[in-house]
């Protein structure tokens, strides 16, 4: 572990460089120079919705901005704390926006190299006595001089488990997060209310977060734009009927259980491709223009077993009258 000052610790300007010391700063010139725009941007086109979240990043670069900026002036000031905790749903964009994270904590320089670590409990918890400083020790080499996410993070530590090695792995990790704040930022991620818990039975972790930012579930429009924008990038696109069966397909599958917002509409769009392709393949009787093998009909997406679920719980007995031998 590194014995050097954390990077909160109050700097005091350097009386021999004061001369060289900017007497005023542009911060929007600091800014658009730093090419913190170009990854707010990059966040805008690549994620549909989560405006609460963009805004969350937005204030977070403003802060870190400012900042460096003091900084470079010589005014006293402190290296904000970055851990962070991203809770919300499955497919909300968690991972997503901390590799953006990443590039603008790299671009501002409160990191070195900008890269993201993605983990779960098994990347860092051993299964026998001896294994679990070691995996969690290495995981931490590799994230050093950028962002280490960690999805689940309340499945860090199992109580009920009295065999469990967890907990040597967040003692490792409050230790650095709190030694080596200046050189790597630890994001938390899960479920909100499993976290708040989690947090609840592990202050130490909650008392090194600054950033709590929720990832909302998206509506059901945000999703048909998801799912327009996914097959556009692939350059397929829905027919007008298709297009109807994807709003009922989205309606009826968040009703359903494990629904994971962005991540279940990709699936779905992968499935209907899986069925477009057998439709054309069995049906085709000649050569096929370009529209044709980008066009998703309505039989792609209604052929999806979703929608006989919400027919059955729509209408138990008729599932029973099916089921009946006449």
């Amino acid at each position: 572990m590194s014995d050097r000052p954390a990077a909160s610790d109050t700097e005091t300007p350097d009386a021999e460089t004061a001369e060289e010391r900017p007497k005023a700063i542009d911060l929007r010139e600091e800014y658009e120079s730093s090419g913190v725009d170009e990854v707010l941007r990059e966040l805008d086109e690549s994620l549909v919705g989560l405006a609460p979240v963009k805004r969350r990043i937005r204030e977070t670069a403003a802060l870190l901005l400012v900042e460096r900026a003091r900084k470079r002036m010589g005014l006293a000031h402190e290296t904000p704390t970055l851990h962070m905790s991203f809770t919300g749903n499955p497919g909300t964009g968690k991972t997503t926006v901390a590799m953006r994270m990443a590039d603008l904590l790299y671009r501002l320089g409160y990191v070195r190299r900008g890269h993201l670590v993605t983990v779960t409990r098994d990347d860092l918890v051993g299964q026998y006595i001896g294994h679990t400083a070691p995996k969690t020790k290495e995981v931490l080499k590799k994230a050093m001089g950028g962002v280490l996410f960690i999805d689940e993070a309340y499945y860090l530590y199992r109580p009920e488990n009295e065999r469990d090695y967890g907990q040597e792995a967040i003692e490792i990790l409050l230790q650095v997060m709190e030694n080596q704040r200046d050189d790597l930022v630890v994001i938390l991620a899960g479920y909100s209310d499993r976290m708040e818990k989690f947090f609840e039975s592990n202050p130490g972790f909650r008392s090194r977060i600054a950033h709590h930012i929720d990832f909302p579930d998206y509506t059901d429009d945000e999703l048909i734009r998801i799912a327009e924008l996914t097959l556009g990038e692939q350059n397929y696109t829905l027919s007008a009927e298709a297009r109807e069966a994807m709003v009922e397909y989205i309606h009826h599958r968040r009703a359903q259980p494990h629904f994971a917002n962005a991540r279940s509409i990709r699936n779905a769009l992968d499935r209907a491709r899986l069925r477009q392709a057998n439709r054309l393949f069995e049906t085709a009787e000649g050569p096929l223009s370009a529209e044709e093998l980008s066009k998703i009909d309505a039989s792609d997406i209604r052929a999806s077993r979703v929608f006989k679920i919400a027919e059955d719980e729509a209408d138990p007995d008729r599932e029973k009258d099916q089921q009946t031998p006449k």
